[in-house]
């Protein structure tokens, strides 16, 4: 699982991930700050962990956690290599899903590629940058595909219309992702790496004045996340990277006086974790309790096999309740006396937020 932060320079997309990832210094305050992508790996904070260790005492608590990567500004020209575009596209080539920062904020001490702070024009840089990029790939592959097509062969038939079907809404300026495609021509798409297929949520990052977003450069966002069937999360990253260095404590203390009650980046984890299909099911014993990601449609078996592959190999059933059920019942025991213990078999599809334990055919594995 990983995402993708992408930006014009200078929107605080390192600022966001610093604060996110807890990485350390902020970037330097200029273009092409970063030519290699910086990695973090980011806690999806989940407060039913904590409501499960009430009841059930355990040595480490373990949240579900993704891969951020912070990719370096892109500019006008990227995709023909302008500010070494077509390395940093690559990299995005390589995620997952996008969060998109888009500057929200006006700073004259902070200057902006094109002079003035204009969200829409800078998504529409970055989205016309990255389906220039995909045009080529289709482009190319669509010509390899028709030459191999002429001899009959059927897998090359269907590969160019699958391409067709990818480049009209790229020469139409929309992104791939835009597209109703079946299973095996996602499967194709995926292949290709289309960037423009991938999943966008949008990071607004606003000043103090606006933690909210209520303001009208978050709004134009929003209407234009809205037509799209995004999201959008306001962050004040100036904010984040100041809660970020404080203690527990401390933390609380500041985020009380500003009337909040987590920083926005937990929101952002938490949507980020929701753009990439996953959600997640708990173990609980006496050596950890632990959130397990894994992608929402996926059986008991798959599940069993997200700890090690063996217990998919061999699986049984597994034993299920809900967090529900331990707040209201206390104990597993009292749970299963009170017959809400469910057993389920291998066609079992996993719920967000099932507690399991799992049975397999292996001596002493759970």
């Amino acid at each position: 699982m990983e995402v993708g932060i992408v930006g014009l320079p200078n929107v605080g997309k390192s600022t966001i991930f610093n604060a996110l990832t807890a990485a350390g210094a902020l970037a330097a305050n200029y273009p092409f700050a970063t030519i290699e992508p910086n990695v973090g790996v980011v806690d999806v904070p989940d407060p039913r962990l904590k409501v499960i260790h009430g009841f059930i005492k355990t040595d480490k608590v373990i949240p579900a956690a993704l891969r951020v990567v912070d990719i370096a500004g892109i500019v006008k020209g990227a995709s023909t290599g302008e500010g070494l575009g077509n390395k940093f596209l690559s990299h995005i080539r390589e995620v997952d899903a996008i969060l998109h920062v888009v500057r929200c904020f006006v700073n004259e001490d902070i200057m902006h590629v094109d002079g003035k702070v204009d969200p829409i024009g800078d998504i529409e840089t970055i989205d016309t940058e990255l389906a220039l990029a995909d045009m080529e790939t289709v482009g190319s592959a669509l010509d390899r595909a028709e030459r191999t097509a002429r001899s009959g062969d059927k897998e090359s038939i269907a590969r160019a219309e699958v391409l067709k079907k990818c480049k009209a809404p790229l020469e139409a300026g929309l992104p791939v992702r835009s597209l109703d495609l079946n299973a095996d021509e996602r499967k194709l798409v995926r292949s290709l790496g289309l960037i423009t297929a991938k999943k966008v949520l949008y990071v607004a990052n606003v000043d103090e004045a606006d933690m909210h977003g209520t303001g009208p450069l978050v709004q134009v966002v929003r209407d234009r996340a809205a037509k799209e069937g995004g999201t959008v999360v306001p962050v004040c990253g100036k904010l984040e990277s100041e809660l970020a260095e404080l203690g527990g404590d401390d933390q609380k203390e500041m985020l009380q006086s500003m009337g909040l009650e987590e920083p926005a980046l937990a929101t952002l984890a938490r949507e980020a974790y929701k753009l990439l299909g996953y959600h997640s099911y708990f173990t609980a014993g006496e050596i950890e309790i632990r959130a397990w990601d894994i992608p929402v449609g996926w059986t008991a078996p798959q599940a069993a096999g997200r700890i090690h592959g063996d217990l998919e190999k061999s699986f049984i059933k597994a034993e299920v309740y809900t967090v529900e059920d331990l707040v209201k019942h206390k104990t597993e025991k009292a749970i299963k006396e009170a017959g809400r213990l469910r057993l389920e078999g291998k066609e079992y599809i996993m719920k967000d937020g099932d507690i399991v334990h799992f049975q397999a055919g292996l001596a002493g594995k759970k």
